[in-house]
């Protein structure tokens, strides 16, 4: 969701990313489009809509890294997949969010996984002794770093960047995910929210000391991580009126059952 990012695991591969231009108008092939392309539209309109994976090379510690994340979600969820690597992964994840009875629920067993991937001395001694350091600069550059270096594997393709604090200095305490790996293999904003965003913003401000915000982007599966700055109660957080994408699977299958094309929320937000 995430060894500091959440929850996801090829575990998923991590980070540069590179595009290709699709050739021989085979915009229908890919998976990710964002809407069917009909044949009315013009190739260039289908070419507009086509979203392609981003591709990362896999490091050395990334498998080592995917088995322990996802051994911790096993443990939490009580099931495990058949599925090897990444794709096992997010149907473990899935199994989570039907486990739990409320997305508060959810939420909860997401921050114990993330706190079970560390020893307990390791985060009361950070959020006691460094957190406070630098009015918490010091604190949230440090795992800024710490999760661009660690967390590809799991988002994709990322980077330290600089972001505005509340006091209205600029600070590189910032990660920008180019492409969420995560997002773009569950498929749904409703993992996304429960099972990354709320969970990942919770474990580090409670746990280590650190307010974090992160700002997904629905549209081009991008994330922005504002570590440093204070999330909005779940609640209050804007991300909640976000539509599903349209390739959601459960967002589909509620489409489907109840006959109503314009059901958009997803039903796991």
């Amino acid at each position: 969701m995430k060894a500091l990012g959440l929850v996801g695991a090829r575990v998923p591969t991590g980070f540069p990313t590179s595009f290709h231009e699709p050739k021989h108008n085979r915009f229908g092939n890919n998976p990710f489009c964002v809407s069917s392309s009909s044949s009315s539209k013009t190739v260039q309109e289908q070419a507009n809509t086509v979203v392609l994976k981003s591709e990362y090379k896999p490091g050395v510690f990334d498998d080592l890294f995917l088995n322990l994340f996802r051994n911790k979600l096993v443990q939490e969820a009580g099931w495990d997949s058949q599925k090897p690597g990444y794709d096992g992964l997010i149907e473990v994840v899935n199994r989570l969010m039907m486990k739990g009875k409320t997305n508060s629920d959810t939420i909860e067993a997401a921050v114990r996984v993330l706190r079970a991937l560390f020893p307990p001395f390791l985060l009361e001694l950070y959020k006691m002794l460094i957190a406070p350091l630098g009015r918490g600069k010091i604190a949230a550059m440090m795992v800024a770093r710490v999760t661009a270096l660690t967390c590809q594997w799991l988002m994709g393709p990322c980077k330290v960047n600089s972001i505005e604090l509340p006091d209205g200095t600029s600070c590189s305490t910032g990660v920008f995910v180019e492409r969420c790996k995560y997002l773009e293999e569950s498929k749904c904003v409703g993992i996304c929210i429960n099972t990354c965003k709320f969970p990942t913003q919770t474990f580090f401000k409670d746990h280590m000391g650190v307010p974090l915000l992160m700002e997904p982007n629905f549209a081009d599966y991008s994330c922005q991580f504002k570590f440093g700055v204070l999330a909005p109660p779940h609640e209050d957080d804007g991300v909640l009126k976000e539509p599903c994408l349209e390739i959601c699977p459960n967002a589909a299958k509620r489409r489907t059952v109840t006959r109503n094309i314009d059901i958009t929320v997803c039903p796991k937000t």
